[in-house]
């Protein structure tokens, strides 16, 4: 039925694409440090699974601090981008308009305020 029949002494992990085969194969590394506790349970191999599970969040967790701590200067650094964009564009219209009133000069802050939305 198009299914692969595995024989008994085969492991059903040599059926995964071999970048999961070498996930899995960290993963499970990285879940040894907790195997005196699994080694202690009921079901060791859900156990195993349950250390897994930890090693993975303490993996999320880290990857989730990183981006917070690069989240800040990140977003300077695109504020200070916006605020010279905002200069480029104002003095390009100024260049061009040339307000010489209020509400020439109020057309102007809206058309910059218009460009700046790209």
């Amino acid at each position: 039925m198009g299914m692969i029949e595995m024989a008994e002494n085969e492991d059903w992990k040599e059926f995964l694409v071999p970048e999961a085969q070498k996930t899995l194969a960290d993963l499970l590394n990285a879940a040894k440090k907790h195997k005196g506790a699994y080694m202690q349970a009921e079901d060791v191999k859900v156990a195993q699974l349950w250390a897994a599970l930890v090693e993975m969040k303490t993996q999320l967790d880290c990857i989730q601090c990183a981006q917070a701590k690069s989240e800040g200067p990140f977003r300077a650094i695109v504020e200070m981008g916006e605020a010279e964009k905002r200069k480029a564009i104002e003095r390009m219209i100024r260049d061009m308009i040339k307000p010489e009133d209020d509400s020439a000069e109020e057309a102007t802050q809206k058309l910059v305020d218009s460009l700046m939305k790209f």
